[in-house]
Formats: structure tokens, C-alpha cells, sequence
């Protein structure tokens, strides 16, 4: 196991020149550049954005979330070595693969190191494109307990847990609470039908009608070309989350674009086919780390019920996880980012040192 220095943890306290908060997400956090900044690194990069477009640092750590905790390991290791350079590596080869196959553009203008994108800001669409292509997780527990249909989209009786499904699903959720949205409970990461979105399209953040259908387009085709080069490596593509928002271009118009990360084992499932096909499920994705934490503690169910948020929260923060679990996702994260990319990954000895060094000497952001 690698020592703690090669480990991100904490990625909001960099001495980044920035003019507001760092938003700091689970595994993300973002600094947003000035003006100034903005502008001129637009002009000495050449970035392809407007001119009067703002600009933001989007670094990765390599903390581990799951059950809405983080978790950390013996030895002090409060992350997964190469778990953020995977994601970035990941999302940055979806992302050119989208761009030159003619669907959209994404977000990041630049990737001065493994785990930092340069990124233009932009204004989210208040929804998770999630779509799904097997019958798993949450939607087979629904399913098992009665449920038949999601997000208005009616599914047959007779189906059976991971079983392929004739087409892709769309079943987007809330991206955060929604307030005064008839039929959607105000709770973050719920299911919304596509009649709700129509109806409500202004409060979802959507420039107009006719952006849920593009919306749903980008999900499907951005879906369909990922699962056809997994393929290729014998992955199966079962479920994953996309998020969208929108820019302006170089031109001044409003963009739809793909934003934060797409096709990562944090953001959808990915089963080996061989095994599937054998009749066993076997992830390259977080869910490996899911069953890892379920089969660790005797009392799992407090992994699974979210009104015991508090007992789940105190099992996360009071207990060292071993190494060796750890070891096995960090595996599996970068294993899977060197079969999809064809490349090596680049793992950096210290981070921290190495993001502080390039963003003063190449960007002068310090």
C-alpha cells in the first residue's frame, strides 16, 4: 500500500488565487477564477470560449464516498491512491470521444495535471440524466417491492434482477430540492417523468422544450457510444448519471454541453461481460467497494436504511478500513482506466506539491 503522500484528501485549502468560496463537493472541488484570470487565460491559451467567459479550477481528490459518507484507512490514508487521476483520465477520454463524434462539447478547457481540469463555468440543468440498461440496484429493489413504473415509463412483470433491458431507460432525478414543483416531493434525488420536466421546464433550468429532448438525445447517444466501446473490452455498460449545462460559446450563444464527469466507476455500473455471461456479476465500478463495506460490518443494514444517517455517519468516521480494501478498489480504479484510455496512468508521488508547483509556474493562479 502507498504511503499517505500520494494521496489527495483534502483539495479545498490550495493556495489558488480565486475572488470567491471554493465549493467543495465529495470527491470535487472548484475554484472560481477572477475576472482577470479568466481573461487572461483565455487569450494566452487560446481557450475556444467567449471572451467574457469565467473560468474555474476543478481539482479531484482521491476521498472515497458511499451510503453519503467518506471513508478512510488504516495507516492514515484518508483516500484511494490513483482514485482521482482514474476519474479524471476516464471522463477526459468520454468527453474527446462525444466532442469528435459530433454530439457536444464538455466543460474542461484544460488538464494541467492528472487530477486538475481548467473548466468554463457553466449553468447546470437542475437535473441527474441517469439511464440505465440493465434492471439493478435501486430500480430492482423498487421493482421486487411492486413498482412498475419509473419515471412514466412503464416496465412489464416477469423481469429478473440484472436482466437486460430492450431499451435504453431514462430516468432522471432532482439535482438538488425542488420548490413548488407540483407531483415532486421536496427532496434531493427523486424521481421526476418527462410530462413534469415539460411542464416545469423554466424551473429545471432548461433554456426551452425543445433542450429535453436534446438533453435526452446527449444521454442516449453519449450512452450508446460509451457502451460500444466497452464492449469492445468485453465491460457491460449497465447504468450511469450524466450531467449537462449550459455555456456560452465562442460565438456568445447559449450551449448545452456535458459537464462534471461521464462514464466513471463513481457515476455508472460496469460489470465484466465473461462473468455476466456466466451467470455472475462481477463490478468495475464503485459497487465494488459498496459490497466491500456491506460484507465488512456485521451491522451493514445501517448502510442501507438512510433514516440511520447518524449511526452510518459515526460508522464511517470511527473505523479504520483495512488496507487491503482499500488496495483492491485502488486496483480496480486504475485497472479500468488503463484498459478504457489504452494509456498508463500517471500517479503523482505527491500531489499537492506537484497541482501547487504548475498552477504557479505555468498559470501564475498562486
Amino acid at each position: 500500500m502507498k504511503d499517505a503522500d500520494c494521496v489527495l484528501s483534502v483539495n479545498d485549502d490550495l493556495p489558488i488565487r480565486t475572488e470567491k468560496a471554493v465549493h467543495s463537493g465529495k470527491v470535487r472541488s472548484v475554484y472560481w477564477l477572477s475576472d482577470a484570470d479568466s481573461h487572461r487565460l483565455i487569450q494566452q491559451k487560446s481557450y475556444p470560449v467567449a471572451m467574457g467567459s469565467q473560468l474555474a479550477i476543478m481539482v479531484i481528490s482521491d476521498r472515497i464516498s458511499a451510503f453519503e459518507c467518506i471513508w478512510h484507512a488504516e495507516g492514515n490514508i484518508h483516500g484511494v491512491p490513483g482514485k482521482g487521476a482514474a476519474l479524471n483520465a476516464i471522463s477526459s477520454h468520454w468527453f474527446d470521444l462525444f466532442r469528435n463524434s459530433g454530439l457536444a462539447n464538455n466543460h474542461i478547457v484544460d488538464n494541467p495535471h492528472p487530477l486538475v481540469w481548467i473548466v468554463q463555468a457553466a449553468r447546470p440543468i437542475m437535473i441527474e440524466a441517469i439511464g440505465r440498461r440493465y434492471i439493478t440496484g435501486s430500480m430492482w429493489r423498487a421493482y421486487e417491492n411492486g413498482e412498475r413504473n419509473f419515471c412514466g415509463i412503464a416496465l412489464q412483470d416477469g423481469l429478473q434482477k440484472d436482466q437486460l433491458l430492450d431499451d435504453l431507460l431514462v430516468t432522471p432525478s432532482t439535482k438538488g430540492v425542488m420548490k413548488n414543483v407540483f407531483g415532486v416531493p421536496e427532496v434531493d434525488d427523486t424521481n421526476v417523468d418527462r410530462l413534469i420536466l415539460e411542464a416545469n421546464y423554466k424551473k429545471f433550468k432548461f433554456n426551452s422544450p425543445e433542450d429535453i429532448d436534446l438533453y435526452e438525445k446527449l444521454l442516449r447517444d453519449g450512452f450508446g457510444l460509451i457502451e460500444k466501446k466497452l464492449g469492445v473490452l468485453d465491460q457491460l455498460f449497465v447504468d450511469t448519471k450524466f450531467e449537462f449545462g449550459y455555456v456560452k460559446n465562442i460565438d456568445g450563444e447559449d450551449e448545452l454541453i456535458y459537464i462534471d464527469e461521464v462514464g466513471t466507476p463513481d457515476s455508472s455500473r460496469i460489470w465484466d461481460g465473461a462473468s455476466y455471461r456466466g451467470g455472475n456479476v462481477i463490478e468495475n465500478s464503485k459497487e465494488v467497494f459498496r459490497q466491500l463495506l456491506l460484507n465488512h460490518f456485521p451491522q451493514s443494514q445501517i448502510l442501507l436504511d438512510k433514516s440511520r444517517m447518524i449511526e452510518r455517519s459515526a460508522l464511517a468516521r470511527d473505523n479504520a478500513l483495512p488496507q487491503e480494501m482499500i488496495q483492491k478498489v485502488s486496483e480496480t480504479y486504475t485497472a479500468l482506466a488503463e484498459k478504457i484510455t489504452g494509456n498508463p496512468l500517471e500517479l503523482s508521488a505527491n500531489p499537492r506539491e506537484e497541482i501547487i508547483e504548475i498552477l504557479s509556474s505555468q498559470y501564475s493562479l498562486i
